[in-house]
Parts: structure tokens; sequence; C-alpha cells
């Protein structure tokens, strides 16, 4: 008996799957300014380390990468893909996205050339079960493939696109990401008013895609 316990003891525990692939598709377009980029970042940062978000990261082992995105061809995966853990792993992805320098600055806006990169990415994490896309931007998309031309390669992949619209102007930005942006069930547009809106909207994104209190499509 005590051969067997020690025979059971070298054999390797199963790994954990990974439950989550999140892909944060972030906006650093020519309508972005320096002081507006930074809050995006140290508002996805604090999101990261929200208490609800951070735990339900962990819980579900996810996999978070971060995309800049600006006009076409100009897309990048500024922070790869990082395996999600322990605590301490979000609070390094967090620092890390606080310290990413800003990639473009004058160009326009891509969405669909975004969307397409975030579909690759998802080829270095097959273990994932559930794949997202959280896209945030304060604009429509006026360069490069449209954003609903891809909804059939979405489909495919099992993704779903979810959105943080930036509402800066008259455009109703809410209504077009609704429209021509998310994708897949329960996907879902929240809004926030004005780029010193985006932390606390950013965090109340995460806590609804990352905990999965989703309800059928359409506006919060």
């Amino acid at each position: 008996m005590l051969r067997l316990f020690a025979l059971l003891s070298l054999w390797p525990l199963p790994i954990a799957a990974c439950d989550l692939a999140l892909v944060l598709a972030v906006d650093v377009s020519g309508s972005v300014d320096h002081e507006e980029y930074r809050i995006q970042m140290d508002g996805l940062a604090a999101a990261l380390n929200d208490g609800i978000v951070a735990e339900a990261l962990v819980d579900q082992r996810a996999e978070v990468t971060l995309i800049q995105w600006s006009g076409s061809s100009r897309q990048a995966q500024v922070v790869p893909w990082t395996g999600l853990a322990q605590p301490a792993d979000v609070e390094r992805l967090a620092r890390q996205i606080v310290a990413t320098p800003r990639r473009w600055r004058n160009f326009s806006t891509a969405i669909g050339e975004a969307l397409n990169l975030a579909i690759a990415s998802f080829e270095a994490v097959p273990e994932c079960r559930r794949r997202v896309i959280d896209v945030s931007g304060d604009g429509v998309s006026n360069e490069g493939i449209a954003p609903g031309e891809l909804r059939g390669l979405l489909r495919d992949a099992g993704i779903v696109v979810n959105a943080l619209a930036i509402e800066t102007d008259e455009a109703d930005l809410t209504a077009y990401f609704f429209e021509n942006l998310i994708h897949g069930e329960g996907a879902f547009v929240i809004t926030a008013n004005g780029f010193e809106d985006y932390p606390a909207q950013i965090r109340r994104k995460l806590q609804r895609e990352t905990t999965r209190q989703i309800s059928a499509n359409g506006r919060p």
C-alpha cells in the first residue's frame, strides 16, 4: 500500500483548463490624445486589479492579451498572451499594461483590421474554452475592412465580441457598435460618457465579461 501511495505521488497532477481567452483591443487612433491614452491604460490596469475581476480571471485560468489598434496595417499585439493562475499574475499583467508605450498617434480608425489580428491571435491559446474580444474605442470604423464583414469568421471560430463605446460627440457610437461590431451569444455594448468615464465603465465591463453575467444580445 505504501508503495502504491509513493507511485501515485509521482503521477503528474492534471493542469487546470483555461476557461477564458480575452483580447483587450484598445483604440490608439488619432482621435485619442496623450492624456486619453494614459486614462485608458491606467483605467484598464485598475479594472484588472478589481477584486471581482481578478478573482474571476484566476478562477477561470484566463489567458489575456493586449492589442493596440489604429488605421489599416497599424495593429499590434503589444502584450503577449499571459496566463493568470494566481492574483500575482493579474497584478503583474496590470503593471505591464501601465508601462506599455503607445505604438501610434496620428492615424485613422480601422476596427475591422483590429478584429482580424485578434481573431488570428487565438491560434496561440487553442486550449481555452471561451474566446472573447473586448473592443474599446471613441469612433466609427473609417478605414479598411468593415467590422460586420468578419462575422462569418467570428462565428466559425466561436468568438464573442463585446464593446465599450467612448462617447465624445453626437455620433451615437453606442448604436454603431451595437449594429456593426458586437457579435455572438450574450454580446453587449457598454457606454462611457467621455474618457473621464472610461475607468468606471471598463471595470463594469470586465466584471460583466469575466463573471459571465450576460443576458441576450443588447445594450446594457
